[in-house]
C-alpha cells in the first residue's frame, strides 16, 4: 500500500489507537523519496485521549491523523527535510533539535520552532 511505511508506524504511543489519513501517509512517502534518507517516525497518529492532546483546546492535526513527526540527525538533515515538506506543499512545519514536525493542515500554512 505505500512505499516506505507501514501502518503500524503511526499508531498512538500512548492508547495504541490508529487513525492515520492514508491520504497524508502517501504524501509522506513522496516527501521520503524527495529526501532519499531514512525516516523514522516519533510520532505519528495521537488519540485525543494523550497527554500532548489533552492540553489542547481542540484536537491537533496528530489527532486528526494528518500529521507525524520525523527523527533528523543535525542540521543537514533538518534543512532537507523543512525545504522538501515546503516544496511537496505541506501545510505546517515545525522545526526541533531532534524532529521535524510535517502535516498536510488546509489552513494557513505555518512554519515555527519548539
Amino acid at each position: 500500500m505505500f512505499k516506505y511505511f507501514k501502518l503500524e508506524d503511526f499508531k498512538c504511543s500512548e492508547t495504541g489507537e490508529n487513525d492515520i489519513s492514508p491520504e497524508f501517509v502517501h504524501r509522506l512517502d513522496e516527501l521520503r523519496e524527495a529526501c532519499d534518507i531514512p525516516f523514522y517516525i516519533t510520532s505519528g497518529f495521537r488519540s485525543k485521549e494523550h497527554s500532548a492532546e489533552k492540553k489542547k483546546t481542540e484536537p491537533g492535526c496528530h489527532a486528526r491523523g494528518i500529521a507525524a513527526d520525523i527523527a533528523v540527525q543535525g542540521g543537514v538533515q533538518r534543512m532537507l527535510v523543512v525545504q522538501k515538506a515546503l516544496e511537496l506543499g505541506f501545510g505546517g512545519v515545525g522545526v526541533a533539535k531532534t524532529f521535524v514536525h510535517v502535516d498536510i493542515r488546509d489552513t494557513t500554512p505555518v512554519l515555527w520552532c519548539y
